[in-house]
């Protein structure tokens, strides 16, 4: 069975988030592809993943039958997430900015997969994983724009999804989201919505070929 781990994180609801409604377009391609399928869901501005702890920390680097009961708690929410991600044939990722960067829930879930000599390291457990980044943000921080200097968001993931966790990442990027909304913006509408059309028809040719590739 072809498993999906989606992964949202805006904090807006449906339509209201370009990344979940670019994400719902590459998820029903996908299962188009899989009907038989499973999906491992997560909705973590909906239901927030635990902020990495001391214990969940340090537990990772200590032997199971010395670690604490506070210990082993943490630790097994850390294992039942990076069971999910190590279980997934792709990942589907929202990752809107907010503030130049990713949501702190997204980092948190980040923190809590990331274990060093597991997925992390010289062999990461999930590597060459393929996952789509939907990297949705209210201006334009493309290469050669005013704000270029200001992307975090792709920069950051892309060091940790390929560099730490060795997963074979893509992006999609809808952009000037914030144009419909801000007046100042208006002359940018028409740039946002060829972008938005771009962002959904890039998910459904993404989802396909991954599903032609896994199924290859």
């Amino acid at each position: 069975m072809t498993t999906l781990l989606h992964i949202n994180s805006s904090v807006f609801p449906g339509e209201a988030s370009s990344s979940r409604s670019v994400a719902d377009v590459f998820r029903k391609a996908w299962e188009e592809q899989y009907p038989e399928g499973a999906v491992i869901y997560r909705d973590i501005a909906a239901n927030p993943v635990p902020h990495i702890t001391a214990d969940a920390h340090t537990a990772g680097f200590a032997a199971p039958a010395e670690r604490t009961p506070e210990q082993s708690a943490a630790f097994a929410a850390r294992v039942k997430l990076i069971e999910e991600l190590e279980q997934a044939d792709a990942v589907l990722i929202g990752a809107p900015m907010y503030n130049f960067s990713i949501p702190s829930t997204l980092k948190a879930w980040l923190d809590n997969v990331i274990l060093l000599g597991r997925t992390a390291g010289e062999t990461p457990s999930a590597q060459g994983t393929p996952v789509t980044v939907i990297a949705s943000r209210g201006g334009s921080y493309a290469p050669g724009t005013p704000r270029e200097g200001f992307e975090f968001v792709q920069n950051y993931l892309e060091s940790v999804l390929k560099g730490a966790l060795g997963l074979d990442v893509d992006f999609i990027v809808p952009e000037l989201t914030m144009a419909p909304r801000n007046p100042a913006m208006s002359e940018l509408v028409p740039f946002y919505e060829a972008s938005r059309e771009r962002a959904f028809e890039a998910a459904t040719t993404r989802a396909k070929e991954l599903a032609a590739r896994l199924t290859a």
